[in-house]
């Protein structure tokens, strides 16, 4: 009966075993679909697009207010006392250097000229007379027929004949510069203004009234106001070597219109003030462009890009990927070479057109994310792709940029080459 008791034990563990291994088995099975499926179900790192940064030559400029003037400005004035007889030019017209405005009557200049020329041939003709005179005497005297007072009172007769001569010769230069003054003649080419003197009007020699204006516009002046502060600072940076001067074509001004649009003609500095304005914290630098339409009129505000300088081996940032904390300083998210984003605080306080230019936080190589910022976090795992976007500025985005460090200044700008 035991033995009958055991045999079946053994019997029944050992057709139970197979089930337990089976439902280990199964377990394991379930254990490894469920690892399997949560890989499957686990989502890939996120695409983020980056911007690989790469040093850059960039022309730095500053954009500042402006007004034009005149490259030069004539008043015309009478040098004669006399009636006018005729105006010879439109008013608004462009006239030429030395060319006739106004006629005012020569006749009494005409008369006084012929009479001091008469004078004069009557002392040429008194000279003649003294200068025989002097021979005679002079031949006499060798003869001893004539005393030595004689011969001296001759000497005497000619050189106050040459030197009637001399006045009478005066006279009549004289006597010609005033008939010359009765053509009142421009003194410089330009435009000229509307006249304040018609024909018949009595005008006086140098009279404080003008008759008229000429006016040169081409070229033309265009004063800059540059605050002290950023005169300092191209100094400071050209001092340091953190930028070097720029060369010719580079150091060309750019005008721009009062609505933003560019002047066709590029410009240059002419000189600068040596003296600071009191009132403003600025020194005056004058500009000049050429002007050949006259679209540029004297009076008008302007703004001028000025070149300060060339940064070689810039680095700079598109502004999509800088962002600024609460206390207002410049944050950027990288990826570094281990695929994970890592934070990185800058120093960019001046924009280039669409970028800062990075004085301190980026190298040449990082990879600045500039797109998909809103998905990732420092420390995440994400995958980097190549962003679609210039590296470069634009001449058009120049006109944007700003100097965050002086907000009350002028705008600061620079082109990358």
């Amino acid at each position: 009966m035991q033995t009958e008791k055991s045999l079946m034990a053994r019997l029944f563990g050992v057709r139970m075993l197979p089930m337990w291994v089976a439902a280990l088995l199964l377990a394991g099975c379930d254990n490894s679909s469920g690892q399997a499926k949560a890989e499957r179900s686990a989502p890939p790192p996120p695409e983020v697009g980056v911007v690989e940064m790469q040093p850059q030559r960039v022309n730095l400029s500053m954009e500042l207010p402006g007004r034009t003037a005149a490259y030069r400005i004539s008043e015309v004035r009478p040098q004669v006392t006399g009636i006018l007889q005729e105006r010879l030019f439109e008013q608004g017209a462009q006239v030429k250097a030395g060319e006739v405005l106004y006629q005012i009557d020569p006749n009494r200049y005409r008369a006084a000229h012929q009479r001091a020329q008469a004078e004069l041939e009557r002392a040429q003709a008194e000279l003649r007379q003294a200068q025989r005179e002097w021979a005679r005497t002079s031949d006499l005297f060798e003869k001893n027929a004539v005393s030595k007072r004689q011969r001296d009172e001759a000497l005497s007769a000619l050189e106050a004949a040459r030197a009637n001569v001399s006045r009478s010769q005066a006279m009549v230069e004289t006597a010609g510069i005033d008939l010359a003054y009765t053509e009142v003649k421009a003194p410089i080419a330009g435009r000229i203004g509307p006249t304040l003197y018609t024909e018949g009007a009595l005008v006086t020699a140098n009279q404080p009234q003008v008759l008229a204006r000429v006016v040169q516009l081409d070229p033309m002046y265009v004063d800059i106001q540059l605050p002290v502060e950023k005169l300092a600072r191209i100094r400071s940076s050209l001092k340091e070597g953190a930028a070097s001067k720029a060369g010719p074509n580079e150091a060309e001004t750019v005008l721009l219109r009062e609505d933003g649009t560019p002047y066709p003609h590029k410009g240059r500095v002419d000189v600068t003030d040596v003296t600071v304005n009191q009132s403003t914290s600025s020194v005056t630098v004058r500009a000049v462009f050429p002007n050949p339409d006259e679209d540029l009129l004297p009076g008008m505000y302007v703004r001028v890009r000025l070149s300060e300088g060339v940064r070689e081996n810039a680095i700079l940032a598109p502004q999509q990927g800088v962002s600024r904390n609460p206390q207002g300083e410049a944050t950027a998210l990288l990826v570094n070479p281990e695929g994970e984003v890592v934070a990185r605080q800058l120093e960019a306080e001046r924009a280039i057109g669409a970028f800062w230019l990075v004085e301190k936080g980026l190298e040449p190589g990082d990879r600045l994310i500039v797109s998909g910022l809103q998905k990732v976090r420092p420390g995440a795992k994400v995958k980097p792709v190549a962003a679609d976007i210039p590296l470069h500025p634009t001449q058009n985005q120049q006109a944007s940029g700003k100097d965050n460090s002086q907000k009350s200044a002028s705008d600061d700008e620079g082109h990358a080459q």
